[in-house]
Formats: C-alpha cells, sequence, structure tokens
C-alpha cells in the first residue's frame, strides 16, 4: 500500500503552505498520498498550480470552513 502522509499547515501565509508541501512530496514515494490542512485563501491557487508543475496529481481539493483540504499523488 502506498504511503500516506497527513500535513497540517493551518495557520501559516504564503509562500509557506506550497513550499512545505513541495517538501513533504519529496519524502514520499511515487504514488504516495499526501494530505495537506491549510487555511491560507492563496493555497487554493498556489497549491493546484504546483502540482499541475511538478507532475503531481490533485486528487480532491475540499473547503471545511476556513481550512482547505488537499488529497496529492506524488507522481
Amino acid at each position: 500500500m502506498a504511503d500516506q502522509v497527513h500535513l497540517d499547515l493551518k495557520g501559516l501565509n504564503c509562500p509557506l503552505p506550497v513550499l512545505k508541501t513541495g517538501k513533504a512530496l519529496r519524502h514520499l514515494e511515487p504514488g504516495g498520498v499526501l494530505i495537506v490542512e491549510a487555511t491560507d485563501p492563496m493555497a487554493a491557487i498556489d497549491i493546484p498550480h504546483f502540482c499541475r508543475e511538478q507532475g503531481h496529481q490533485l486528487i480532491a481539493m475540499d473547503k471545511d470552513g476556513e481550512i482547505l483540504r488537499f488529497t496529492i499523488t506524488k507522481g
């Protein structure tokens, strides 16, 4: 089974959520799943863009109040 890692980035502001997401993805094996939670509204733009540029697959993006939740599979 592929790795699954949860990353809590709530309270961090741009550019930290996308930078920390990239760092966490570097430590996963291809096919590993990263679940990121962030509160920075810019993460809704930055993280999907990062995934497209770096070849990762954004499986889901959800919003629960202030919390943005991203499910990413490492490419």
